[in-house]
């Protein structure tokens, strides 16, 4: 900017200077250009002198203005804030005041309150001692009242034990046993009542229940028996059976583990064995055998093998039919493998087998029926005898043993327990389903058909039954009627009244319950009637 200022009035000179170059040649006129251009120098360094001097000025000048200008910003801000400063002062003293004055208002007139209320308390005080004192004087009246009282109950006492020849303690005694009798004959009625509410209640729940599931479950009521002969021609085959020197038995009873009784019948072999899986190899192999007529250790080895074969595929054949039939599926090959065992166990002649398959569809639809889980229920209800096809080989209840098969298997922890406890042996496990499991099982066990049992242990039952009811004071007469599911009881109306004969009933059912076993439910009826005869003549 400097550089401008300098060239600008030294523009014509140069122009000037130029010209003169043009017309002089010599050196005048050289010294001559150079005091034009000297001059002009010094006037445009004075020029830009005086700009620079006048320009300071001017910002002096601005910044001079500008900071009187704030400066009077400054104090305009500060008076108007003492101005606020003092208006805030003025009001919050009129609000103190205001303020003072209404608390000393109310000061007041909790002083005048409290001063009404002592008024009114000495007066309260006043009228309590006068009543105090009528108190006082009705209190001593009721005392020679009482005395009074007091005397005349002793001679009355004196009289009434002179005329009822009893002493008072007796009397009290008297009452007290007939009012315990009164409560007790009370307390027992309404137990009945609550109990018969309860009973009616529970039954019909439990029937809707029962009979919806027994007909839903749809199974046949034939049962199968495992057979232990096998029918020979005659002697002749039977010797060919022995072989020479015995050495085909030997042999059979070697491979098979069962034993060949030949004396029993002249066209018949009896198979013993307490496996029923083994008993079932040693039929099927010797019937081949009787049916081929080749009878050598050679052929009896390759029929002990191709019948155990048979039966191996049969029995996982069954088992996978009967999980499809009871609707039970994700079950281990070696569950299955030991459930088809079953097809070849039976209990009391009811073919184990096919009483898991029913008991699994009655617990499963008794589960549904209570909004439970009928997978898990039809599950137990399957398994819950597996534990039968071990007890040949352990020692120990089927329901344990089979509980620790399918622990061992992976099966959840719920259906061990269940299966576990679905005798009673283990109670405190296995839950709902466990209860439901072992319903299950007495209902498939109990139906008709469904089970046979000795008629020594029948009659032995009922006699028992008929001996605990007998050593019950007032009992006159049993009898078991239904087949022994119905003990009807007749006792001495003279000795018994209503309310003892309900609970004659209760013990004889708690007893029975607990000391006999029995398939199903036993029914006790107490009969109490009083006959009253009378001759016209």
């Amino acid at each position: 900017m400097t550089f401008r200022f300098l060239v600008l009035p030294l523009a014509p000179l140069f122009a000037l200077s130029s010209n003169l170059w043009e017309e002089l040649s010599d050196a005048a006129g050289l010294i001559i250009a150079a005091l034009f251009i000297l001059a002009g120098g010094l006037i445009g360094f004075v020029l830009r002198w005086l700009i620079g001097r006048w320009q300071a000025d001017s910002v002096e000048k601005s910044a001079r203005l500008k900071a009187e200008a704030m400066q009077a910003e400054v104090e305009s801000i500060r008076k108007e804030a003492e101005v606020s400063a003092r208006a805030e002062v003025v009001r919050a003293r009129e609000e103190f005041e205001s303020s003072i004055a209404s608390r000393r208002a109310d000061q007041e007139q909790a002083e005048a309150r409290l001063a009404a209320r002592e008024k009114t308390l000495d007066d309260k005080a006043m009228r309590l001692d006068a009543r105090e004192a009528i108190l006082k004087a009705k209190a001593e009246e009721a005392e020679k009242a009482t005395a009074e009282a007091m005397r005349l109950k002793a001679e009355s006492e004196n009289r009434l034990q002179q005329l009822a020849k009893m002493t008072h303690a007796e009397a009290r005694r008297e009452i007290l046993q007939r009012a315990n009798a009164a409560l007790r004959e009370d307390a027992e009625s309404m137990s009945r009542r609550i109990q018969e509410a309860a009973k009616e209640q529970g039954e019909n729940i439990a029937r809707t229940i029962v009979a919806d599931a027994i007909g839903r479950c749809a199974v046949s009521h034939l049962s199968e028996a495992t057979v232990s002969t096998v029918a020979v021609p005659g002697a002749e085959m039977k010797g060919r059976i022995v072989g020479r020197d015995g050495r085909n038995v030997r042999t059979f009873e070697a491979a098979t583990g069962v034993t060949l009784l030949l004396d029993d019948a002249p066209d018949s072999v009896v198979l013993s064995a307490f496996d029923p899986v083994r008993r079932e190899i040693a039929r099927r192999a010797l019937e081949a055998l009787v049916a081929d007529g080749r009878i050598h250790p050679s052929a009896i080895e390759d029929a002990v093998r191709a019948a155990r074969e048979e039966v191996s595929a049969l029995r996982a054949k069954a088992a996978e039919a009967a999980a499809v039939e009871a609707g039970v599926a994700g079950l281990s090959g070696d569950i299955l493998d030991l459930m088809g065992a079953l097809k070849y166990r039976t209990s009391f002649s009811q073919n184990v087998l096919r009483h898991s398959v029913e008991v699994a569809l009655l617990t499963g639809t008794m589960a549904a029926e209570l909004g439970l889980d009928a997978a898990k229920g039809r599950r137990i209800g399957f398994l819950h005898d597996i534990g039968k096809a071990l007890t040949s080989e352990k020692k120990g209840a089927h329901a344990a043993l089979g509980a620790e098969f399918l622990k061992l298997h992976g099966e959840d922890v719920q259906v061990c327990e269940a299966v576990a406890a679905h005798h009673g042996e283990a109670a405190t496990n296995g839950g709902i389903y466990g209860i439901l499991c072992s319903a299950a099982d007495a209902i498939s066990s109990a139906r008709p058909g469904a089970r046979q049992e000795t008629l020594s242990d029948y009659v032995q039952r009922l006699e028992d039954f008929e001996q605990i009811a007998r050593k019950h004071e007032g009992v006159v007469s049993v009898m078991a009627v239904q087949a022994g599911r119905d003990l009807r009881i007749v006792v001495d109306p003279e000795k018994m009244q209503d309310l003892e004969a309900a609970a004659l009933a209760r013990d004889i059912c708690r007893e029975i319950s607990s000391t006999r076993k029995f398939p199903g439910q036993i029914r006790v009826t107490v009969i109490r009637e009083t006959r009253c005869i009378e001759y016209a003549r």
